[in-house]
């Protein structure tokens, strides 16, 4: 179990969800973790989850100026880094007429500006090779209903795996994505749909899956394992898509 051994990551949205499963097989695989999340208590739960074996910053995936920060820790702590995986995102589903600008910019913030600005900040200190790995959204691909701005966040994501994949990879930087479908997490709690309802959503939500279920965490971790390990050297701004089907 050593695939990852001797690299330095950085995994955004690490408190919970896939981004902690993700800590959790790079911690198993020999890598050196740092994780973020903006909730001090959850961050802590997930330092105690992950046997106090990672380091922790508070930051706030949407904000620019912190987006350099962190790059700065990142740099004091590991010196270089050999994974990034942009797990930190927010779903937002609205119908358009009930959108404003406030909203609209909170959906693209955390999930398109800052990861971008965020790689620019950490340009200085990414080794030679180093995996860039950006979770994108099978809704980047689907029509669903009341998901345009996430879906564009999405979708913006994907574009931003090709173009800097061309753009970094004479600095031995692949860049790829991986695009899960619906995958059993605790943000499914956070989508403003009341308790009573969720059940129906969720059972509504796996009925148009083709395999029949949701997704786990462990199962996109593991993907996020093999494009930032030394087993995928030639993968180079793919998209991997993780929805039981759901895009056909």
């Amino acid at each position: 179990m050593d695939r990852l051994k001797g690299k330095s990551a950085l995994i955004t949205g690490g408190s919970s969800g896939i981004g902690l499963e993700t800590a959790r097989q790079f911690l198993a695989e020999g890598a050196r973790v740092a994780i973020t999340g903006k909730n001090p208590e959850t961050l802590a739960t997930a330092l105690s989850a992950l046997g106090g074996e990672a380091l922790v910053f508070e930051s706030d995936a949407a904000d620019v100026s912190a987006q350099k920060k962190l790059a700065e820790q990142i740099g004091e702590a590991f010196g270089t880094l050999d994974v990034l995986f942009a797990n930190a995102g927010a779903v937002e589903l609205r119908p358009i007429g009930q959108w404003d600008e406030a909203a609209f910019d909170r959906s693209m913030g955390i999930n398109f500006k800052g990861p971008f600005f965020l790689i620019q900040e950490l340009l200085p200190y990414f080794a030679n090779p180093a995996s860039i790995v950006l979770m994108g959204s099978v809704n980047a691909h689907i029509g669903m209903p009341n998901t345009s701005i996430y879906g564009a966040s999405k979708a913006a994501l994907a574009s931003l795996t090709r173009t800097l994949s061309a753009e970094l990879i004479s600095r031995g930087i692949r860049v790829n994505a991986i695009s899960p479908g619906p995958i059993r997490t605790p943000l499914y709690g956070k989508l403003g749909i009341p308790d009573a309802e969720q059940k129906n959503f969720a059972a509504a939500v796996e009925s148009q899956v083709p395999a029949k279920r949701f997704g786990e965490s462990i199962e996109v971790a593991k993907a996020v394992v093999f494009l930032a390990s030394d087993e995928a050297p030639f993968t180079v701004g793919s998209e991997l898509l993780m929805d039981g089907g759901l895009s056909l």
